[in-house]
């Protein structure tokens, strides 16, 4: 090999180890949701239901996963705000109670979300023998949030490193890689079981994966996490 070629390669090599481990680091990323009315209202099941056709996506995820994002909440609310309205406002405890048991962190997508709510009150409306509709000033009205995602200043490269990190970010950070992520799969790297199983503990990320959201606040959660982060160091 020419002489002058082995700094040049070994300048190369180094880059690329730099490289792998910029890759191997963990970024936290937060969030900041803008939330938006779309100047659209329902007043039954019929136009709930024409509604849920044809809204943005990020509508139908406002509306699944706001209330699991509300980190404020001393008791977990209502699953989704289509079952709150149905059962609160059109007094519909069956059909409120099948929305409600949509667990939304269980799809990989917004749109298979939509389609089972769809499927939900097509079926109500075959079987239902008359339409409520709410009293003036309760309709439902559609809303969607603009969400602005950002990095924040910590990283992670080790478990002992993230575990550092994740008593530090803010609820809003906890709220993009918990939930955000899920319902976009090209984000998937950003989700802490994915780079917690990538970095060789799978056991510890699929106890992550596993824990009940509707049993937790955001904060609740990030305790539930370094109690499982410190009794798998303790393994």
């Amino acid at each position: 090999m020419p002489r002058g070629c082995l700094p040049l390669l070994l300048e190369l090599m180094i880059g690329h180890n730099r490289e792998l481990k910029q890759m191997d680091a963990f970024q936290f990323m937060s969030k900041l949701d803008l939330t938006l009315l779309l100047g659209r209202k329902a007043r039954n099941v019929t136009e709930l239901l024409t509604g849920l056709r044809e809204v943005p996506a990020m509508c139908v995820y406002f509306h699944t996963h706001r209330t699991l994002q509300q980190h404020q909440a001393i008791s977990p609310e209502p699953p989704n705000d289509f079952a709150y309205w149905v059962t609160t406002v059109l007094n519909n405890d069956d059909l409120g109670e099948r929305l409600a048991s949509i667990d939304a962190l269980q799809f990989n997508g917004i749109e298979d979300i939509r389609q089972l709510l769809v499927s939900i009150l097509e079926e109500h409306k075959r079987s239902a023998e008359r339409e409520s509709v709410c009293p003036r000033g309760k309709e439902f009205h559609f809303m969607t949030s603009q969400t602005f995602v950002f990095p924040t200043r910590y990283t992670a490269r080790t478990l002992s490193e993230f575990r550092d990190a994740l008593e530090k970010v803010t609820v809003n950070a906890l709220s993009y890689h918990l939930f955000y992520v899920r319902m976009r799969p090209e984000l998937e790297s950003r989700s802490f079981s994915t780079w917690i199983r990538n970095s060789g503990h799978p056991g510890l990320a699929n106890a992550i994966q596993d824990l009940d959201p509707y049993s937790h606040t955001l904060e609740g959660f990030r305790k539930a996490m370094i109690r499982l982060m410190e009794n798998h160091g303790n393994n």
